[in-house]
């Protein structure tokens, strides 16, 4: 039996911005029911070409072309009548609105007049129980449903709009791992209900567990497309980064480089945390582990003085210390890189350059010395190898990976004795992720204590010296550099398990 004809085809696709190749004759369909992953470095191409496709931008040539029927879109709302919907990495909802009025904003059904809110609520009932998630409320306020049910009225929202190719960019980044559980059998049921899926995603994991076809994608232009099922994770990253990644991670520190402890807390406590102890050494990567919710982050915030603990002790180098603002860390030698890059760790409309000089600028105010500061910002910039077209180009034209390297850049600025990673490679891709592992491992060999939390258990076992794992706003247990990820996952939900040998 032959394949079905295409519900999506691009063809020699090409877009510029500013002169700037950005894609380049890209081509590649999507069939009906099928799952079609983009994959590729950040700066590949794989937001152009889906903002192309979903009619956020127009191509410079190439043509697309839906049922074998060449389409020009004028818009996002014409890709959507066409029956193309898109659900972004970052949820566009009101939250005081209910899923029903959220699903069909802008085409409400009515009666006489006005909006029939009976229909809208039985229609978008219905609409969640084609795909099996009847259970989650039509008339629920969105704001009181947690991140994955936010992710479903998204879905649903495209379906109401008869939405025959569904756009997926990066939709775990916000999700837990049980949560991504939900998302994959969502996913299949779309794929059974005959609906085409284009699936971007820097997890290779997902990739090979959803997809049926990968394009690769590499500066601007498609490298290959392979059958997911005759392709290994090792062969899709040579294609994407263009050499091999003989490891994933570098290697942990030996016994004689962990140096005497730098960071101690006992009984801490705060809103989110229930008297946490804990020690962090020199020269070590401690990492953290637990669900989202369980106090990493929270953890984190108070060590930097962001929401500081009410109650126990802090010391750094043996001397007691009070972390009651960013401010006061930043001079104890205490950095913080948020899981929230774009929220909270950078500032878009400004340069590249004054996004590495903002921690500095912030600790040591005022005209004296700022000459050897800039200077020192550029140095190292070079060092973590940011790929910028000049130091004075907009942060936000970055990719995530080069936006976390300026982050890294403005802390190392400080010469920081603690490091605070949370999810340092969120939204990363495999070529960048690696060139941030072997940063963090770097710092913790020139003597700097690490805490890393990650949601990655590849990347938390793979780059911890020593592990933590948190539960309930407390540490539910340690684990050894080498443990098992039923280890940490046990800890995590409170499951009794005898540690791997």
């Amino acid at each position: 039996m032959s394949d079905p004809s295409p519900l999506l085809s691009l063809r020699g696709i090409g877009k510029s911005f500013l002169g700037v190749r950005v894609l380049d004759g890209v081509a590649l369909d999507v069939r009906p029911g099928e799952v079609h992953a983009v994959v590729g470095e950040n700066g590949a191409g794989k937001s152009t070409l889906m903002k192309i496709v979903s009619g956020v931008y127009p191509p410079d040539g190439g043509t697309v072309e839906l049922d074998g029927t060449a389409r020009t879109f004028h818009g996002p709302r014409d890709a959507q009548r066409a029956g193309i919907g898109i659900v972004h990495q970052e949820f566009n909802l009101l939250p005081e609105r209910s899923v029903a009025e959220n699903v069909y904003l802008g085409h409400e059904p009515s009666r006489r007049g006005l909006v029939d809110r009976k229909a809208m609520l039985r229609d978008t009932a219905a609409l969640l129980a084609s795909i099996g998630e009847d259970a989650l409320p039509a008339g629920a306020r969105v704001g009181r449903l947690g991140v994955a049910q936010q992710q479903i009225v998204e879905i649903v929202k495209a379906l109401a709009l008869d939405a025959r190719l569904l756009i997926m960019d990066e939709p775990t980044a916000a999700l837990a791992d049980h949560e991504v559980e939900q998302l994959y059998a969502l996913v299949r049921r779309l794929r059974e209900r005959g609906i085409g899926v284009l699936y971007v995603s820097h997890r290779l994991k997902e990739v090979f567990d959803l997809s049926d076809r990968i394009t690769v994608l590499k500066d601007g232009r498609k490298v290959t497309t392979l059958d997911t099922a005759d392709t290994d994770a090792d062969r899709l990253v040579r294609h994407m980064v263009g050499r091999e990644l003989s490891t994933y991670f570098p290697d942990r520190a030996r016994p004689d480089e962990i140096g005497a402890v730098r960071l101690t807390v006992r009984n801490g406590r705060s809103r989110k945390l229930r008297g946490v102890d804990l020690e962090l050494r020199a020269g070590e990567v401690l990492g953290v582990g637990g669900l989202q919710g369980s106090g990493r982050s929270a953890l984190a915030r108070a060590l930097f003085g962001a929401a500081p603990l009410t109650a126990g002790d802090i010391t750094l180098d043996g001397t007691p210390i009070r972390l009651r603002s960013p401010r006061a860390a930043m001079r104890a030698g205490i950095a913080y890189v948020t899981e929230d890059r774009k929220g909270e760790g950078i500032v878009a409309g400004q340069s590249v350059l004054d996004n590495a000089m903002l921690a500095s600028r912030a600790v040591l105010p005022g005209w004296s010395g700022r000459g050897a500061r800039t200077a020192r910002a550029r140095e190292l910039l070079a060092a973590v190898e940011v790929r910028a077209a000049a130091e004075s180009q907009e942060i936000r034209f970055l990719s995530g990976g080069n936006q976390q390297k300026v982050v890294l850049a403005r802390w190392l600025a400080l010469g920081p004795k603690v490091l605070l990673f949370d999810e340092p490679t969120r939204g990363i891709d495999v070529g960048a992720k690696s060139a941030i592992h072997d940063l963090i491992r770097r710092l913790a060999r020139d003597g700097t204590a690490v805490l890393m939390i990650s949601s990655e258990l590849p990347e938390l076992l793979g780059m911890s010296d020593r592990i933590i794992v948190m539960r309930d706003g407390r540490i539910a247990g340690e684990l050894p550099a080498g443990a098992a990820e039923e280890d940490v996952v046990a800890l995590a939900v409170g499951t009794v398990r005898e540690p791997a040998a």
